[in-house]
């Protein structure tokens, strides 16, 4: 009875990843999101593929002090997670020589220092139990850039480094971590680029990557993974 935790699992790729862990059995999930609507309608979802104790929990993963609460809670209400996935994130479409702090400053907020404040929340007792998923919600441009999303290609590239040194200081505590780094996917970050649905990936089948790194036996630890669209980057 894997207990499972997503942030940013009120759209996109995190719904996704909720409905593919639903579908487990007996799977206890946690979402997470700021979106509550959005958040509801997803836990119905996976109610009804029989992940019964599906809850949600409402949190800004870029606030300290929410992201301790939510731990808490979630510790109260479905207990110690076993696969924390860090996938909640946010793309600004803006060139860097017209980008203020401001904006900068909320794109590395939503992916790097919310992976950061999860992982922390939840990789301590991993670690003192031996035994734990960690999945970080990384991407392409995590390995290449790309014009006019220089915030976002920082971050991203910040969450792989991140993956990377959390998987270093939890070897051989039985912590597995994965960076997970999809292309273009079919999701709210792609709506108005103009860019065809069929040029890009379901989000079910990058979903359905976090799935089967997790099933894998646990003498096995799949460190990174690029899933791309057939045709390459868009």
């Amino acid at each position: 009875m894997p207990r499972v935790l997503v942030t940013g699992a009120s759209q996109g790729i995190g719904a996704e990843i909720a409905l593919a862990f639903a579908r487990e059995a007996e799977a206890r999930l946690a979402l997470v999101a700021r979106q509550e609507s959005k958040l509801l309608e997803v836990v119905r979802l996976c109610r009804a593929l029989g992940a019964t104790d599906a809850e949600r929990f409402v949190c800004d993963c870029t606030e300290e002090r929410a992201v301790a609460i939510m731990a808490k809670s979630v510790r109260s209400r479905i207990g110690e997670p076993d696969v924390v996935i860090a996938n909640a994130g946010h793309f600004l479409p803006a060139g860097l020589l017209e980008m203020d702090a401001r904006a900068f400053d909320a794109v590395l907020g939503a992916n790097l220092r919310s992976a950061f404040l999860t992982a922390r929340a939840f990789a301590p007792a991993m670690a003192e139990r031996g035994r734990g998923d960690l999945f970080f919600m990384a991407s392409v441009a995590s390995v290449r850039a790309f014009p006019r999303g220089g915030a976002y290609v920082a971050a991203k590239h910040g969450v792989l480094g991140l993956a990377r040194a959390f998987r270093e200081e939890l070897r051989g505590r039985g912590v597995r971590v994965a960076a997970v780094m999809p292309g273009a996917t079919v999701s709210p970050s792609w709506e108005g680029s103009g860019v065809p649905e069929e040029r890009m990936m379901p989000a079910a089948d990058v979903a359905r990557t976090f799935v089967d790194i997790w099933r894998m036996s646990r003498r096995t630890m799949v460190e990174e993974v690029i899933v791309r669209p057939l045709l390459g980057d868009v």
